[in-house]
This record gives structure tokens, sequence and C-alpha cells, in this order.
């Protein structure tokens, strides 16, 4: 199930480091590669920049031109994350880790198609933005997962027997595996109890709580890990 909203949170967080660092790195080489990079905008654009003046005046503008690419690539990767959040459970790795790193491929290679990754001036600071880049979404991918795990909770969701009791969560059946959902959430559980048999209740353990453990359809809290548990026997 995974959590939309805590995607979010964590890919803000996250993003705000990420996109951050790729301004600041951009603006260095830039500054590091300024001789170099007059000199490309003046063969590349004489009908804008003549001259080393306006070349100068190109290159402030390009240069104010990184936080705008850092603010449309954060807003790009909101939609990545939320998705992250959403299917969670439905990424490739079993660790945040390695789930974090999924989505922050996925940033990446969007940036990269949409040109948001740097400003390249030259085949030596093109490269050096490559590995910085690389580093960076792998950094970008550990902090993500971090703080999704941060802001969720694991939920395992089980029964004396299957084929007498399923657990449904918010309508999914979730019965014997785990899910992830926000910390502190509140969702709606319910027994599908098979023909010739009968509910005994819920157990609960951990940071799950049960409004009315005695009624088929009820509310759980989910404030940290824990178990949730439906209780079913045949009738006599």
């Amino acid at each position: 199930m995974g959590s939309f909203f805590a995607g979010i949170k964590a890919g803000t967080l996250s993003g705000i480091f990420y996109f951050g660092g790729i301004a600041a790195f951009n603006a260095l080489l830039l500054y590091a590669f300024r001789p170099d990079v007059l000199n490309l905008i003046s063969q590349s654009y004489p009908q804008n920049c003549p001259s080393t003046h306006n070349a100068s005046a190109c290159f402030n503008l390009i240069v104010g031109y990184l936080p705008y690419m850092a603010f449309l690539g954060f807003f790009m990767s909101l939609f990545f994350v939320g998705l992250f959040g959403r299917f969670y459970e439905s990424f490739p790795g079993k660790s945040p880790l390695i789930k974090g790193e999924v989505a922050a491929i996925m940033v990446g290679f969007a940036l990269a198609i949409l040109g948001l990754a740097g400003v390249r001036v030259g085949a030596l600071a093109t490269e050096e933005l490559a590995v910085f880049f690389a580093v960076w979404t792998f950094l970008y991918g550990a902090f993500l997962g971090g703080f999704y795990k941060r802001y969720t909770r694991t939920v395992k969701f089980e029964t004396i027997d299957a084929d007498l009791v399923r657990v449904l969560i918010d309508g999914n059946d979730y019965t014997g595996v785990s899910r992830t959902f926000a910390h502190s959430s509140t969702h709606t559980a319910k027994a599908k109890v098979a023909k010739g048999a009968s509910f005994n209740g819920w157990n609960s353990s951990g940071g799950v709580t049960v409004e009315s453990p005695r009624s088929s359809e009820t509310t759980i809290e989910v404030s940290g890990d824990g178990l949730l548990r439906a209780q079913g026997a045949r009738k006599n």
C-alpha cells in the first residue's frame, strides 16, 4: 500500500538537499571554467554575445538560470517520490535503501533527459559533472529511503487460517503480508469470513491499536511497527 504523503515528505526533505547541491556544484563548475565558458558563449551565440562584455552578461544569465533549473527539477521529482510512496511495496528491493535508490535513479534519469542535470561547458567539466551527478544521486536515494522509513511504520497482517478469515485494510486484501503506513495514520480493517466460519476478534501488538477488537469491521491506528491478527474458527 505505501504512503503517498510519506513519499512526498521524504522527497521534499531529500530533494532540497539534492537539488540545492546540483545547483551549487554547477555554479562552481561555471566559475572554475569561466574562460572556457565565455569562449564557448562567444562562439556558439555570436548574435547574442558578440563581444567579451556581452559574453560576461550571458555568463551571469546562465548562473542565474541554475536556481530555476533546480526549482523545475524539484517539482518534477515530486511526481516520482509520490509514486515511490504510494507503490512502495512494488518497487524492487527489500530495504528502504534499495527502494530509495530505484526512485532516485528514476529522478536522475528524468533530469538527464530533460536537460536539468547541469550545464555542459566542455569535456572535462562534463566528466566532472557526470561523476558528481552519479554520486549525488546515490546519496539522494539513501536520504529518500531513510526519510521514508522515518515517516512510516510496517504492519504485518495474519490470520489463524487464511481459508477461514481474510484481512482487508481499506478494501485491500493484505492477509499474510506486511505493508507500510504513514505514522499515526488510521485505517479501516475488515475481517472477511468464509462461509461456515465465524469471526472471533482481533489481536494486535506493537504500535497497532484496534478501536473495536470484537467487531469484524473496525478502525485501526498505526503508531508504530506491529502486528494485526484476525481470529476465526469453523462453526460447529
